[in-house]
C-alpha cells in the first residue's frame, strides 16, 4: 500500500491511508476562533444547555459539588503516569485472565514468556486484546462472554516474523486470538478466577461457523464461492463493544473489520468499499494465505462482516447469527431497551470519524420469558439526525427515503445515512442508557477532522451541535431524551453531559465543560456502562503522553459520573500505553471486571511481554461497588 508500517497506526489512521482527505484548517487557527471557555459553555448548544432539562441552577454548582464528590463510595485518585493498576483507597484488584492464559487444562503450559502462545493451543487459550464483555448467570454459575477486539503481532508473533505473519499457521494464529471467549469464573480467596475446563468455556474465532438472518441473508451481496447460499457466513472478527439481550443472550459487535482483507491482484475499488475502507494491502497479510480474505477472490466477503451478532454463552453447542436487519457498519456496541409498546429498540455507534448513530426497532413485541424469534430479524433501522435547536429525529432508512434496495440499505448503511442527511459525528463510540430514566448517553471519543475534512463519504462535518468543536482531540458525550419518556419515539431531545477537555491548558472550549476540572480531567471518552445504581461508568482511551495538550491528564483511565448534578470522580488508572476498555459485574454487584487492552511495558507479568488482560475490583469491606 505504501512504505508507512500500518501495524503501528491506529485503525482511523489506517483508513484514511487508504482515502486522504486534504485538510483545510491548522489547530493553531481553530482555538484562535473559540470562543472563550465561559461564553463557549454557556451556550444553547453546549454544556449550558443541560440546566433547561434538569433545572436552572444544577449545573452551575457543579463545580462546588465536585469538590465534596458526595455521591461516590470512593475517595477520587489522582493521574499515573506508570505501568501499573491504580485505584481508590478501601479497593483491591487482581488478575482475572491474561492472554495466552487457559481455558483447558491441556492448554496450561500454552503460553510462554518469549514465544507467546503456539499455534495449536491458540483457540484454547484467553484471546488478545480484550474489549466489550458482560456476565451471564445459570444458577449460581457465573460465565462471561468477552470479545478480543485485535491483535498486536509484533508481541503475538515469533520475533523472526517482524510484526508481519509469514505463513498461514503464523495467519491461523493471529485468526485464533481473536474473537470472543466465553469462561466461567469463580470467586477465590483473593478476588475472582477462571474456572477450568468448565462446560461453558469456548473459544469464537475468525474460523467459527455462523449463520446470518435479516434481510440479508441468502442476498446476492453476501453469497461467495465457499458459500453460493449466502447463508453461513465464516467467523466473527475484530470485535469491539459488546451488549446483553432482554432474553439473556450476548452481542458482540464487529468493529474494524475492513482492515483483514487485501487484494492479491488489482481489483477497482466500488463506492461500498471505498466508504467502508476496502481495498489495497490488508493489514495483517490474511489475503496471501487464504483466499476467503483476497478481494480479487471474494469480492463479497467482506459484506459478510460489520454486523452485531448473538451468542448464547450458556450453550455451548449453539451457532452464533449475524443479525443484517441491525445495519453494516463499524460497530462499537449495542445497546438494547425496550420501548413502551414492548418493542425491541437496539442503539449503536459507528465508530469512524464523521459516521453516525442509528437505532433499531423490533416488528413484534418482547414479554419476559416469551420468544425472542424474529426481533433481532424483522424491524426497521433509523440513523440520528441532531437539530441545532435541541432538538432530532430519528430518520428511517427505507427504500423511497434512500433510493436503496433493503439489502443495499443493510450492506452499506453508511451511503443510505449520507443519502437522508444523517448527523456526522465525532466518533460514536460506546452508548449507555439509564436504567433509572429515559435517556441515553453517547460517547463522541474525539474527531482531528471536525471541521477540517469532509467524511469518508464526502458529508460536511460543521463544528455544530452535538459536535461543536473543531479539530476535536479531547472527545464528549451526548445525552438525548426520547420524546414522552418512550425509546420507540422517533424525536428525541439531547444535550451534552461533559466536554472533555484541559483546564490547565486552555481558557476556551478546549477547556472543556465546567465540570472539568484539574483534579478530573480525561480525553476521549470510549467504554460505558451504567452501575444499577444510575452512576455512568466511563472510560478513556486516547493519548496518554503527558504532553502538551494532555499535560497532567496522565495514563487513561475509569471514572464515574453522576447523571443529575453533573459530578465527575477517576476511579481508576491503567498503566501507561493501555486503553480502559469492557466493564461488567458479578451477579452481586460486589466485583467489577474491568479490561485492559494493550498494556505497555511487561505489564501485568513485570516482565515479558506485556499482557492485555481482564481484572477484578472489590471493596476491601465487602460492599456492593456499583
Amino acid at each position: 500500500m505504501n512504505d508507512k508500517n500500518t501495524i503501528d497506526l491506529s485503525w482511523d489512521d489506517f483508513d484514511e491511508l487508504r482515502d486522504p482527505r486534504p485538510d483545510n484548517n491548522a489547530f493553531d487557527a481553530v482555538v484562535d476562533r473559540a470562543m472563550s471557555r465561559r461564553g463557549f459553555l454557556g451556550g444553547v448548544l453546549a454544556f449550558g444547555s443541560g440546566a433547561a432539562v434538569m433545572g436552572a441552577g444544577v449545573l452551575g454548582s457543579v463545580r462546588g459539588a465536585q469538590a465534596q464528590t458526595s455521591h461516590f463510595a470512593f475517595t477520587p485518585i489522582g493521574i499515573s503516569t506508570d505501568y501499573d493498576i491504580h485505584v481508590p483507597d478501601g479497593y483491591e484488584w487482581n488478575v482475572l485472565t491474561r492472554w495466552g492464559d487457559p481455558l483447558f487444562s491441556d492448554a496450561k503450559s500454552a503460553y510462554s514468556p518469549v514465544g507467546g502462545v503456539d499455534v495449536s493451543m491458540s483457540d484454547r487459550v484467553f484471546g488478545e486484546n480484550t474489549d466489550g464483555m458482560e456476565l451471564f448467570t445459570d444458577g449460581d454459575k457465573e460465565i462471561i462472554a468477552v470479545n478480543s477486539e485485535y491483535v498486536n503481532p509484533k508481541i503475538n508473533l515469533p520475533e523472526a516474523s517482524a510484526g508481519m505473519p509469514q505463513s498461514a499457521d503464523e495467519v491461523t494464529l493471529l485468526k485464533n486470538l481473536q474473537g470472543v471467549t466465553v469462561m466461567e469464573v469463580a470467586k477465590t480467596e483473593k478476588g475472582y478466577g477462571v474456572v477450568l475446563d468448565s462446560p461453558y468455556n469456548r473459544r469464537i474465532t475468525h474460523e467459527t461457523a455462523m449463520t446470518m438472518d435479516g434481510p440479508v441473508a441468502g442476498s446476492d451481496l453476501v453469497k461467495t464461492n465457499a458459500d453460493p447460499e449466502g447463508l453461513s457466513p465464516k467467523g466473527t472478527m475484530n470485535n469491539c463493544g459488546s451488549g446483553r439481550t432482554l432474553w439473556g443472550t450476548y452481542l458482540t459487535c464487529e468493529e474494524n473489520f475492513n482492515g483483514y482483507f487485501g487484494a492479491t491482484s488489482p481489483v477497482e475499488g466500488t463506492e461500498g468499499n471505498i466508504r467502508y475502507g476496502i481495498g489495497g494491502e490488508g493489514r495483517y497479510a490474511y489475503e496471501k494465505f487464504d483466499p476467503r480474505f483476497d478481494l480479487a477472490a471474494e469480492p463479497n466477503e467482506p459484506h459478510r462482516h460489520g454486523w452485531v451478532t448473538e451468542i448464547d454463552p450458556l450453550d455451548p453447542e449453539s451457532t452464533p447469527v449475524k443479525h443484517s436487519a441491525l445495519g453494516r457498519f463499524k460497530h462499537e456496541n449495542a445497546e438494547m431497551v425496550q420501548a413502551n409498546d414492548g418493542r425491541v429498540v437496539v442503539y449503536m455507534g459507528d465508530d469512524e470519524r464523521g459516521e453516525f448513530i442509528y437505532k433499531y426497532v423490533s416488528n413484534g413485541t418482547y414479554n419476559e420469558g416469551g420468544s425472542a424469534d424474529g426481533l433481532l430479524s424483522d424491524g426497521q433501522l433509523y440513523v440520528a439526525k441532531f437539530n441545532d435547536d435541541l432538538t432530532g429525529e430519528w430518520l428511517p432508512l427505507t427504500p423511497e427515503a434512500t433510493g436503496m434496495t433493503i439489502e443495499e440499505i443493510l450492506v452499506f448503511a453508511r451511503i443510505a445515512g449520507s443519502k437522508v442527511g444523517a448527523t456526522t459525528m465525532d466518533r460514536p463510540e460506546w452508548i449507555a442508557a439509564n436504567p433509572l430514566k429515559c435517556e441515553a448517553y453517547c460517547a463522541l471519543t474525539n474527531n482531528k477532522n471536525r471541521g477540517v475534512k469532509p467524511n469518508a463519504g464526502g458529508d460536511d462535518t460543521p463544528a455544530t451541535g452535538p459536535n461543536p468543536r473543531e479539530t476535536n482531540n479531547y472527545g464528549q458525550i451526548v445525552r438525548w431524551m426520547p420524546t414522552g419518556e418512550d425509546h420507540g419515539a422517533q424525536t428525541f431531545t439531547w444535550d451534552l453531559y461533559v466536554m472533555a477537555g484541559n483546564p490547565d491548558v486552555y481558557d476556551n472550549a478546549y477547556g472543556g465543560s465546567e465540570n472539568i476540572t484539574a483534579g478530573n480531567m480525561f480525553n476521549s471518552p470510549d467504554g460505558m456502562a451504567f452501575s444499577s445504581d444510575g452512576m455512568l461508568w466511563i472510560q478513556t482511551d486516547g493519548d496518554d503522553s503527558n504532553e502538551g495538550e494532555f499535560e497532567g491528564q496522565g495514563n487513561n483511565q475509569m471514572l464515574v459520573g453522576d447523571p443529575v448534578t453533573g459530578e465527575i470522580a477517576r476511579f481508576l488508572t491503567a498503566p501507561n500505553g493501555a486503553e480502559v476498555t469492557g466493564l461488567c459485574w458479578s451477579a452481586d454487584k460486589k466485583t467489577a471486571f474491568v479490561g485492559i487492552q494493550h498494556p505497555g511495558g511487561s505489564w501485568p507479568d513485570g516482565a515479558g511481554k506485556p499482557r492485555s488482560s481482564v481484572i477484578s475490583v472489590w471493596r476491601k469491606d465487602g460492599a456492593m461497588i456499583g
